[in-house]
């Protein structure tokens, strides 16, 4: 018997949990047995992270996983929607939760406002009216929920230190 390890962030869920799991089991099993760890009611959708669709809860775990196991995301909502803010203007686009930080904030940065990858990389997003800057691997789920499903950011510059050069 395989043991495939399984990551996994949802809505609820406070922390990135660890699970391992027989590799022939289905998706639903999965589905089922974070539901019951985490007291989930009512009916959740699990989503590989970075995948725009749920996947199908008769697929086997051995189907989706890498090396490193599987990383997934439960959620009652099956669309985020994601409200960003730069300067004056505002841009709005639905992710799957399992969507990282990371991949929103290169969708913004590079594809939505033009800048290059060394532009984009001297940005941050942060939740709006806060200072909380996410880390890129955080899955946007865990920032909404059901029913709202929807999170809103500011994009903003990372501050520059300028070095002290000691004599």
């Amino acid at each position: 018997m395989k043991i495939i390890d399984i990551y996994y962030q949802g809505e609820g869920v406070g922390a990135l949990e660890h699970l391992e799991f027989d590799a022939e089991e289905t998706f639903a099993a999965l589905q089922a047995a974070i539901a019951g760890k985490h007291n989930i009611a009512g009916e959740i959708v699990l989503f590989i992270e970075d995948e725009a669709e749920p996947v199908e809860g008769v697929a086997k775990l051995c189907d989706k996983a890498s090396r490193a196991g599987i990383k997934a995301h439960v959620h009652r909502c099956r669309k985020i929607e994601v409200v960003i803010h730069f300067k004056d203007k505002t841009v709005r686009h639905e992710f799957a939760p399992g969507a990282t930080i990371a991949r929103i904030k290169h969708w913004v940065t590079v594809r939505k406002f033009g800048m290059t990858e060394e532009e984009a990389s001297h940005h941050h997003l942060q939740i709006a009216g806060t200072t909380d800057q996410p880390d890129p691997g955080t899955h946007v789920g865990t920032l909404a929920s059901c029913p709202k499903c929807s999170v809103a950011f500011d994009l903003v510059t990372t501050p520059k230190v300028n070095g002290w050069e000691g004599a």
